[in-house]
């Protein structure tokens, strides 16, 4: 099978495409034939080498058809979505024709969307909704602010929180440019991203707003917390858009509001007890996609062989959205 795998450590350059055998399925694991798979910043940084020693083959998001599925009740041929399982950090990931994947990653799918669009779908959305549900207990009614809203995940969260009822704040560094994009989406009021933002989301959230859901990361999470400064505020931090430098000096005696609570969501944790993947409703996911109310088509579709081409794009950090590589149409 053709692959692509990680040379060394370095850019975009540094994936080649390899030939591999294809896996063989041990019982408790699905053998996948990839259709198309997400772009996600977390493979930039395995290709760079920021997160230690990774799989050869990264990736750790795909849609595809059921190859083998031993000892499990999926079926030659059905239609499948697949995330993390150790996907391009213990095990070989989704860069490549085939993947074996541990059944707990591996959730059906009933969907005439186009390969390339369905792809867009399953890390973004299962991790926004899991944010949303799990961690911020986020409500119709309330007003919750997506820090990095113009990211595939911030997008994702914008259109499931607005689709609940809730009023969105979404954060850009592009407010003028990405306006269209952040309305489409579900955004409420669009501000300009910068490290200190809690006196202007006061100046439409007077009370504090009752959630925020910050992908920015460590530089911004104290004032996530200043914005979300009420009883019953919660904070979520599910991304790292600003880099993986750790918050020096924090004390939470002094810097975490009283009432505030703060939470972090990995997606690593899927397949997991307590975060098993068919506590998510997948099937609504796709058909909210499919009729348009939640908007996931991919901003990009690259070809297999191009991913060189794919991967510098994902690093420029354009913020239009999630990026998509088709291997079959």
């Amino acid at each position: 099978m053709r692959a692509i795998h990680i040379a060394r450590f370095g850019g975009p350059e540094q994936l080649q495409l390899v030939e591999l055998p294809i896996p063989v399925p041990a019982s408790g694991q699905v053998l996948i034939r990839v259709k198309a798979f997400g772009l996600n910043r977390a493979e930039s940084y395995m290709r760079r080498g920021l997160w230690g020693e990774v799989a050869q083959v990264t990736g750790i998001e795909c849609v595809g058809e059921v190859a083998e599925a031993p000892g499990s009740g999926l079926l030659p041929g059905q239609k499948v979505a697949a995330i993390m399982g150790g996907m391009g950090r213990s095990i070989n990931g989704s860069y490549a024709e085939y993947v074996c994947v541990p059944a707990a990653n591996v959730v059906p799918l009933r969907s005439t969307l186009p390969w390339a669009e369905l792809a867009a779908i399953p890390e973004s959305y299962a991790t926004a909704w899991a944010c949303l549900h799990d961690n911020l207990a986020l409500r119709p009614g309330q007003t919750l602010l997506v820090r990095g809203a113009s990211s595939a995940l911030g997008q994702a969260a914008s259109n499931i929180a607005a689709h609940l009822g809730a009023q969105v704040i979404a954060t850009t560094r592009r407010p003028v440019e990405l306006a269209d994009v952040l309305t489409r989406n579900g955004a409420r009021h669009i501000v300009e991203e910068r490290p200190a933002l809690a006196g202007v989301v006061r100046g439409i959230a007077p009370g504090g707003v009752d959630a925020v859901l910050d992908l920015i990361g460590n530089t911004t999470l104290l004032d996530s917390l200043a914005c979300a400064a009420r009883p019953g505020g919660r904070v979520c931090q599910a991304g790292f858009l600003g880099g993986l430098e750790p918050l020096a000096g924090f004390l939470p005696l002094q810097q975490l509001p009283p009432g505030v609570q703060l939470s972090f969501f990995g997606s690593f944790a899927f397949g997991t007890p307590g975060y098993e993947l068919d506590r998510l409703p997948w099937q609504a996911i796709v058909e909210r996609v499919k009729q348009g109310r939640y908007h996931a088509r991919p901003a990009k579709v690259f070809a297999f062989d191009d991913i060189v081409n794919a991967h510098t794009w994902l690093d420029a950090g354009s913020g239009l959205g999630k990026a998509v590589v088709q291997i079959a149409p």
